[in-house]
């Protein structure tokens, strides 16, 4: 049965704090006074209340009107007002947005305790209660727009006398809401990841939800806000929604316990059909088209589109999900979804991803309960058709090529191809593969993300490069595992010993007899949960390339500092070279990579209680940026030390890394180039096309791509500045 109560009329409008939750000494409109301290109202004259009564207004009590001083009462036709209505200017004229015209004033609606800012217009709203309406905000043809005493706008907090049990959390990374979060206003993708790990060490976890409870009052009775020149038209219910300025929601169908951010720098929309509950918009956010999203974060200048679910997930800045499902997913900045038919579920996505149509990730359970996890580095591309199962752990820049795949994954190497070979029933991965075979693609992205990235705070400084200290890492760990794999295998086909470990042996071959171990079926251990064999392919090429780009990451950090610093000297930039340190291992914190030491040490400071809020972490997120320069070039110089044996202690060492990096740099440039021409020379590409005229202009001209000719300028400006530093050596140079 309904419960449905019954109150006199005189009480409409009143008491919207409940007695029990009434501080002493203050009454009802305490916390709206503070919202909006404004306070140059008036009383209505007798003319004023006559001509309302005359334009068929009502009110329950005319001296509980309050106007400013332009206040022109016949701008207001056919509104019911109770409880207490202040009132901004209204003057004679008409606003207008996207060929939308309409008349400043209030008509046709029934509008409870609120404030009103100046020249707006409310016109057909059925039900208006306990919002404060900016400047210049036009409402028009909404059927429900209210706030309750105990709204709590998305956030995961509560109100005083609420139980528990209705706190709500987001269940991300897995389902069975072990790695639950709680949302916030201003919650950023390294919060976010922050707070799922961890989970056995509850002090941390205690600190993480009090940090959060501060942010918030529990105190009843806030209103609901409309920031300045928003436009609300046609939309059905909206509650307890906190709105920024210049939001644009036309046709919604339900926005029920949100804060929408939005500024006039970055306006967020909301279009037809939309259905919104429990969740925090970041400024700048499009969201349109059938969507449906519950318990939800999306940072800024994210989108969703064309009826995409998302449910239990935070979608990282600047990231787009179009059409598809996702549910329970921890997704870093820069992710993109656009067919109807992907499904991500239960899965942490680091960054730079992009999922395949018919890409199911995660969705294939192997426990007894629906608890399996997918962790993903940055650049994770499931390719068309992809079927993963839980639990899977992918490198930085894998490829999963179309297949089902049956079993767990572990993908330790980045940059690889991933495939099955269904004629011989094995797994097949190829470490490097972008750099064999699809550099324009790989090297594009880096250029496309710096060039989307929107954000107009920028706290954490999302890494895009393809190489940093995540991959420089995975590389390094990636040697060993290649040389463990040649070595063993080496053994097991020659059925003979050696006094050097499998792994030493393996090194040996791979740098002194690489021609050896491309003759071999290279076989790896603990890539997938199975018996069948796992075949490295191009190991000896692979592991050539590792250590090539670990050196020329090195040598564009030694450019960069000597930028920087402004060292123009091979001698004096020797002299400065900070001193090489242990290998750090580096975490990808939202997008932002930090030494796992730094992030320890918040942790400490976070436990003992030296830091207490969040915006304290953003702060550490910002002095970790300034320093990440610092951190980058002496990591890159230990690991190069690690994996060269040999330490930069003379102009020599320095000549041959840097002379060396021209080379690479040029293989790079051309690799971009070949990758790309490939699309030119293809006679099936070529198909659909009269002439070779037709198809540059559909697809535009090799020689004017505009992405070539960036990647052309960028190594001849590489080159000009080794060549500078090198024309200072002191020593004789040897072609390398």
């Amino acid at each position: 049965m309904n419960r449905i109560s019954k109150f006199p009329i005189e009480q409409l409008g009143y008491n919207f704090i409940p007695a029990e939750y009434l501080p002493q000494g203050k009454d009802e409109y305490y916390l709206r006074f503070e919202q909006n301290s404004n306070g140059n109202y008036r009383h209505l004259s007798a003319y004023e209340i006559e001509l309302l009564v005359r334009n068929n207004n009502t009110s329950d009590n005319w001296n509980q009107i309050w106007v400013s001083e332009a206040f022109d009462p016949r701008l207001v036709k056919n509104c019911q007002f109770f409880g207490l209505i202040r009132i901004g200017k209204l003057e004679p004229y008409y606003l207008e947005y996207h060929n939308l015209r309409m008349r400043v004033g209030l008509y046709n609606s029934v509008i409870i305790s609120c404030d009103i800012g100046d020249n707006v217009v409310i016109d057909n709203v059925n039900y208006l209660s306990h919002y404060i309406i900016g400047n210049e905000v036009i409402l028009a043809n909404v059927n429900e727009m209210a706030t309750t005493n105990h709204a709590k706008f998305g956030n995961g907090i509560l109100k005083e006398g609420e139980p528990e049990s209705i706190r709500i959390w987001l269940e991300v990374c897995n389902e069975n809401g072990g790695r639950k979060i709680l949302p916030f206003n201003g919650m950023l993708p390294g919060d976010a990841w922050m707070w799922t790990r961890n989970r056995h060490d509850r002090l941390l976890m205690e600190q993480f939800k009090e940090m959060t409870l501060r942010n918030f009052s529990p105190k009843r009775g806030f209103y609901g806000k409309v920031g300045d020149r928003c436009i609300i038209k046609n939309t059905k219910i909206i509650k307890d929604v906190n709105i920024g300025s210049d939001v644009y929601i036309k046709g919604a169908n339900k926005l029920k316990n949100l804060t929408i951010n939005s500024t006039a720098q970055a306006p967020s929309q909301i279009g037809e059909g939309c259905e919104l509950v429990n969740g925090i918009i970041g400024e700048g956010c499009r969201i349109f088209y059938g969507v449906k999203a519950v318990r939800f974060v999306m940072a800024s200048h994210s989108q969703l589109k064309y009826g995409a679910r998302l449910i239990n997930s935070y979608l990282g800045n600047n990231a787009v999900i179009s059409c598809c499902e996702v549910l329970n997913s921890l997704i870093f900045p820069a992710h993109e979804q656009h067919h109807n038919n992907s499904f991500l579920c239960a899965a942490l996505l680091q960054g730079q991803s992009n999922m395949a149509a018919g890409a199911t990730i995660g969705s294939n359970h192997n426990s007894r309960a629906a608890d399996g996890e997918v962790i993903a580095g940055r650049g994770f591309w499931p390719g068309l058709c992809t079927s993963v199962k839980h639990n899977s752990v992918f490198a930085c820049y894998t490829l999963l090529a179309k297949s089902d795949f049956h079993y767990e994954l572990h993908i330790p190497l980045p940059f690889s191809l991933v495939s099955n070979d269904l004629e011989q029933n094995r797994l097949l991965v190829m470490p490097g593969y972008w750099f064999f075979h699809n550099l324009y693609a790989l090297a594009r992205n880096t250029w496309k993300y710096l060039d989307r990235d929107k954000r107009i705070d920028k706290t954490q400084l999302i890494e895009y490069h393809y190489l940093a200290p995540d991959t420089i890492n995975q590389m390094m760990h990636g040697l060993d595992i290649l040389a463990q794999a040649v070595g063993t295998t080496y053994l097991s086909q020659a059925n003979g010993t050696s006094q050097l470990s499998p792994q030493a042996l393996g090194h040996f071959l791979l740098q002194h007899q690489p021609e050896k171990v491309q003759q071999m079926t290279v076989l790896a251990q603990g890539f997938e949960n199975s018996r069948r064999p796992v075949v490295i392919l191009k190991a000896a090429k692979a592991y050539a390339l590792y250590r090539e780009l670990i050196r020329y990451h090195l040598a564009r950090q030694i450019v960069s500092w000597a930028e920087e610093n402004r060292l123009e000297c091979l001698s004096t930039l020797l002299k400065q070279l900070p001193p090489s340190l242990q290998v750090e291992e580096w975490d990808n914190v939202g997008g932002q990579l930090i030494p796992r030491c730094a992030l320890n040490h918040l942790f400490d400071q976070i436990r003992s209680g030296q830091v207490t809020h969040w915006e304290e972490v953003h702060q550490f997120y910002r002095q970790q940026a300034a320093t990440y320069p610092t951190d980058k070039f002496k990591h890159a110089i230990a690991v190069y030390e690690k994996v060269f044996g040999n330490k930069i202690d003379s102009e020599g060492v320095l000549v041959e890394i840097l002379q060396k990096s021209i080379a690479t740099s040029e293989k790079i440039m051309r690799g971009i180039l070949e990758s790309r021409k490939k699309d030119y020379e293809n006679p099936f590409r070529k198909l659909v096309y009269a002439n070779e005229e037709e198809m540059n202009q559909v697809i535009g001209s090799l020689s004017e791509n505009s992405f070539i000719q960036h990647a052309i300028q960028e190594h001849q400006q590489y080159r000009c500045q080794v060549e500078k530093l090198l024309a200072t050596a002191t020593i004789e140079q040897h072609s390398f």
